[in-house]
């Protein structure tokens, strides 16, 4: 994938707000391309702006932390979800139920 979709997966990750998460197949679809799940997991792995790109927001299609969180590992993921207000059903699962986002809602 270009940078192009790099730059449109940032500009969607940017709009998902505090205390919700979007799932990587979400990302993909919302930038036109619902087969690039993994696109979007290596766009947010190479993230220029960690600071300004909520990366820590994106998980699985079950709502599970990556283990090899880019910053840190899924414990870092966690406590980010955490300290917005996003509960688990898990220990590293979110409860989607709750926290999946609606860019369109």
């Amino acid at each position: 994938m270009e940078s192009g979709f790099f730059q449109q997966v940032y500009e969607i990750v940017q709009k998902i707000p505090v205390g919700c998460v979007a799932t990587y197949g979400q990302i993909a679809r919302l930038c036109g391309n619902p087969r690039a799940s993994r696109a979007v997991g290596y766009a947010l792995h190479v993230n220029p702006l960690p600071g300004k790109i909520p990366c820590h927001r994106v998980v699985n299609r079950f709502g599970g932390l990556a283990p090899a969180f880019a910053f840190g590992g899924a414990d870092v993921q966690r406590n980010l979800l955490t300290a917005e207000g996003v509960s688990f059903s898990d220990e590293y699962t979110v409860a989607l139920d709750k926290h999946l986002w609606d860019p369109f809602g």
